[in-house]
Protein backbone atom coordinates (compact mmCIF):
# COMPACT_ATOMS: atom_id res chain seq x y z
CA UNK A 1 0.00 0.00 0.00
CA UNK A 2 3.00 2.18 0.83
CA UNK A 3 4.73 1.64 -2.46
CA UNK A 4 1.56 2.52 -4.34
CA UNK A 5 1.60 5.96 -2.83
CA UNK A 6 4.93 6.43 -3.33
CA UNK A 7 4.58 5.72 -7.21
CA UNK A 8 1.22 7.83 -7.25
CA UNK A 9 3.01 10.55 -5.44
CA UNK A 10 6.30 9.97 -7.91
CA UNK A 11 3.65 10.53 -10.85
CA UNK A 12 2.35 14.11 -9.15
CA UNK A 13 5.81 15.57 -8.88
CA UNK A 14 6.79 14.41 -12.54
CA UNK A 15 3.64 15.58 -14.39
CA UNK A 16 4.36 19.00 -12.11
CA UNK A 17 7.78 19.73 -13.08
CA UNK A 18 6.79 18.84 -16.70
CA UNK A 19 4.45 21.69 -16.54
CA UNK A 20 6.68 23.76 -14.51
CA UNK A 21 9.21 23.30 -17.07
CA UNK A 22 6.79 24.30 -20.14
CA UNK A 23 5.59 26.76 -18.86
CA UNK A 24 8.99 28.46 -17.58
CA UNK A 25 10.90 27.95 -21.13
CA UNK A 26 7.83 29.29 -22.70
CA UNK A 27 6.96 26.26 -24.74
CA UNK A 28 3.61 27.05 -25.24
CA UNK A 29 1.24 26.54 -27.94
CA UNK A 30 -1.94 24.96 -28.84
CA UNK A 31 -0.96 20.78 -28.61
CA UNK A 32 0.84 21.69 -25.37
CA UNK A 33 -2.03 23.66 -23.04
CA UNK A 34 -4.16 20.55 -24.67
CA UNK A 35 -1.27 17.88 -22.80
CA UNK A 36 -0.88 20.52 -19.81
CA UNK A 37 -4.84 20.36 -19.84
CA UNK A 38 -5.01 16.39 -19.91
CA UNK A 39 -2.21 16.02 -17.54
CA UNK A 40 -3.76 17.92 -14.97
CA UNK A 41 -6.91 16.44 -15.27
CA UNK A 42 -4.78 12.89 -15.01
CA UNK A 43 -3.35 14.42 -12.05
CA UNK A 44 -6.23 15.50 -10.33
CA UNK A 45 -7.98 12.20 -10.86
CA UNK A 46 -5.02 10.38 -9.24
CA UNK A 47 -5.45 12.83 -6.14
CA UNK A 48 -9.36 12.20 -6.08
CA UNK A 49 -8.77 8.31 -5.98
CA UNK A 50 -5.52 7.86 -3.72
CA UNK A 51 -5.22 11.12 -1.75
CA UNK A 52 -8.69 11.53 -1.19
CA UNK A 53 -9.01 7.77 -0.80
CA UNK A 54 -12.61 7.59 -3.21
CA UNK A 55 -11.14 4.72 -5.23
CA UNK A 56 -13.04 2.12 -3.17
CA UNK A 57 -16.31 3.76 -2.40
CA UNK A 58 -19.34 3.69 -4.23
CA UNK A 59 -19.42 5.39 -7.70
CA UNK A 60 -21.92 7.93 -6.79
CA UNK A 61 -19.48 9.40 -4.31
CA UNK A 62 -16.61 9.33 -6.96
CA UNK A 63 -18.51 11.04 -9.61
CA UNK A 64 -19.29 14.03 -7.66
CA UNK A 65 -15.65 15.53 -7.95
CA UNK A 66 -15.13 13.34 -11.56
CA UNK A 67 -17.67 15.49 -12.71
CA UNK A 68 -17.00 19.13 -11.14
CA UNK A 69 -13.31 18.12 -13.01
CA UNK A 70 -14.32 17.47 -16.22
CA UNK A 71 -16.87 20.82 -16.05
CA UNK A 72 -13.78 22.63 -14.88
CA UNK A 73 -11.32 21.53 -17.24
CA UNK A 74 -14.22 21.88 -20.24
CA UNK A 75 -14.31 25.41 -19.48
CA UNK A 76 -10.83 26.13 -19.44
CA UNK A 77 -10.24 24.57 -22.85
CA UNK A 78 -13.32 26.48 -24.64
CA UNK A 79 -12.14 29.77 -22.88
CA UNK A 80 -8.33 29.22 -23.85
CA UNK A 81 -9.50 28.19 -27.85
CA UNK A 82 -11.60 30.73 -28.17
Amino acid sequence: MKRTFETVWLILVTLTIFAFLLGYLKYISTPLVAILLATTFIKALLVIDYFMDLRNVRLKYRLIPIIWLSVTVSLITVAYYF
